[in-house]
Parts: C-alpha cells; structure tokens; sequence
C-alpha cells in the first residue's frame, strides 16, 4: 500500500497547480496536479504535508485543512491511499520557486475542470470547490481508464 499526501494551496479565488511535465517516466505526465507526494518512513501524513509543499513550492504552510482520503485501486499495481488538504495559509512565493515535478501554477477555479486532469480527480476537485465536507472517494482504474467510482460522505 501506498501512502501519500496532495495538497491545493488557495489564493484569490485560485488554486496552485502543478503540471507534471518535467520527469520522465512520470505516471502523472502532462497532467495538472496539486502538491504533494509519498509518506517517508515514520512520517505522519501532516508531516509529509509539511515537507512534500516546502520541497516542491518553497512555500511554508502556516495552516492547512484536512479535507478527505482518496483510495486509488489499480489493476497493475498495489493501492494508494490520499491524504488530501487545503491551505490558504502559507508563507513565500511558489512563482519564484523552481520546482523539479513540472510548471507551478495558479489557477481560477473556474477554469480547473477544463485542464488535463484525471478523470478521477474532477469529483474530488468539484467537493473542495462547492463543499467543506470531509470526503472519501474510491477510485477504480484499469491501466489509465477509470473504471468505478464511489463516493462516500
């Protein structure tokens, strides 16, 4: 099992994301993103939170919000569990940061749903916009297909 965090910091009506378009062999290639990545050994999910933001904004999160748990299901390889936050909160500036993923960049929230997302992404990304609930979301994918989704509240 895979633990990992993702994080969409907001400012201005915007979310900053992340288009992963710099690593190769990259499972995420090409699509928009938010922050975040794999619990280290020991780390407490708001640690990894912490550290995953700093390492690829050069922002400090001052705050954040827990805002759900995603449960990706593959049919090629082992499950991955993700802790997902919000955070309005932060000190620096991601714009002058250079981060080794890909592009950072904010976005209306208006337009999120119309980048290259994965499908799985656009219902958790619909509840942070239109709701404060907490969510659980399982998502089922046979390679790059989504295949089931079930939502839970």
């Amino acid at each position: 099992m895979i633990l990992s965090t993702l994080c969409y910091m907001e400012r201005d009506g915007k979310y900053l994301m992340l288009h992963r378009n710099k690593k190769k062999n990259d499972v995420n290639h090409g699509k928009w993103i938010g922050v975040g990545g794999k619990l280290e050994s020991g780390e407490a999910p708001e640690e990894c939170l912490i550290r995953e933001v700093l390492e690829e904004t050069g922002c400090r999160l001052l705050s954040w919000r827990f805002r759900g748990v995603l449960t990706f299901i593959y049919d090629d390889k082992e499950p991955e569990y993700i802790f997902t936050y919000t955070s309005d909160s932060f000190e620096g500036e991601p714009t002058d940061f250079e981060c080794g993923e890909g592009e950072l960049k904010w976005v209306d929230k208006s337009d999120i749903l119309g980048l290259d997302l994965w499908e799985g992404d656009r219902p958790m990304l619909k509840r942070l916009m239109e709701s404060n609930d907490v969510f659980s979301i399982k998502l089922c994918y046979n390679g790059d297909v989504l295949m089931e989704i079930k939502e839970f509240s």
